[in-house]
């Protein structure tokens, strides 16, 4: 076998909430208030629709929830999140860490060393360095429009994937890995979930909605009955033969292989989506807040504080 080689879940199609568009002679990223299910071929107008894309998505609406199933029992095999470093010339990752260690390929060759978290990394505290996470599920074929789950049948180990560097996208999907593994008994990858995308508005959004994405029960099911659901599919998996903890075992050891998860040809795109200059505004990249910067009071504030100071001298000089 290739030695540094990561070997991840195979990808069958991707699922975004936002676009790369062309404008002015530029390629930018755009964000989007409901998902698209894309296959991995491109043409000159972008990322071309799988088949999911028009099968689950209702007469006349948008598409804002995804029935889904999990791979995996461990939430970490589902859904990696790491603070990532690319190299703005090449695309290749130059630096991956969990906030205590990272990986990191320096002159003498690729080093393990302390991972203080970008804003107290010396080479992160740039602003190039942020949170990555990426979300493997399959999406369940039942809910499709009639002859769809014919032609397309679910790929029992293969998935869709979901790119973030949102912080309440990433925040809100571990959390929810982990309630639904813990109550389910360890049967995550047997409950029927759906992805579904919230909206909120916020002080730094001004007031402007902004979108991230969120892991739920199906629709018309209470935890209870996704639950007993589980634990059914669990039996049913044994009887066939179907052994869920040696699956969750290669996939630990297919991670384990390789320096780094993202090959060379797909980083470039992750550039472009999620860690181009264009992107790096007020609001990350899928519509999530950044977080303040430690010590730092929020710009707004200080713009108060500023205008209040202005209008009544007196008061500031015996503050």
């Amino acid at each position: 076998m290739l030695k540094g080689l990561a070997l991840t879940p195979p990808v069958i199609g991707r699922i975004a909430i936002g676009k790369v568009v062309e404008r002015h002679g530029k390629r930018l990223p755009e964000k989007d208030d409901e998902f698209t299910i894309t296959s991995q071929i491109q043409n000159k107008d972008g990322w071309i629709a799988h088949p999911f894309n028009d099968a689950l998505r209702k007469e006349g609406q948008k598409l804002r929830s995804i029935p889904i199933r999990l791979l995996f029992d461990d939430p970490d095999l589902n859904f990696r999140a790491n603070y990532s470093l690319f190299d703005r010339q090449s695309g290749r990752p130059v630096c991956v860490g969990d906030g205590e260690t990272c990986r990191r390929v320096t002159s003498a060759g690729m080093q393990a060393l302390p991972c203080p978290s970008p804003m107290a990394c010396s080479i992160g505290a740039a602003g190039n360095c942020k949170p990555y996470g990426r979300l493997h599920v399959r999406i369940r074929s039942d809910n499709a429009k009639d002859g769809e789950k014919e032609r397309h049948p679910e790929d029992e180990l293969g998935s869709f994937i979901f790119r973030t560097t949102g912080f309440n996208s990433i925040r809100t999907l571990a959390t929810r890995l982990r309630y639904f593994k813990a109550v389910s008994g360890d049967r995550l990858a047997c409950m029927d979930l759906e992805l579904r995308l919230r909206g909120k508005s916020t002080t730094q959004s001004q007031r402007t909605p902004i979108y991230y994405v969120d892991i739920t029960t199906k629709t018309g099911s209470s935890l209870e009955a996704a639950v007993n659901e589980a634990r059914q599919r669990r039996e049913q998996q044994t009887q066939a033969g179907i052994d869920q903890s040696l699956l969750d075992e290669a996939a630990r050891g297919g991670y384990a292989m390789g320096e780094f998860e993202e090959s060379e040809e797909e980083t470039v795109g992750v550039m472009e989506e999620f860690f181009s200059d264009a992107g790096q505004d007020d609001l990350l990249e899928d519509g999530q807040e950044k977080p303040p910067s430690p010590g730092g009071a929020a710009p707004a504030l200080a713009m108060k504080l500023q205008r209040k100071a202005s209008a009544h001298p007196s008061a500031a000089a015996a503050a």
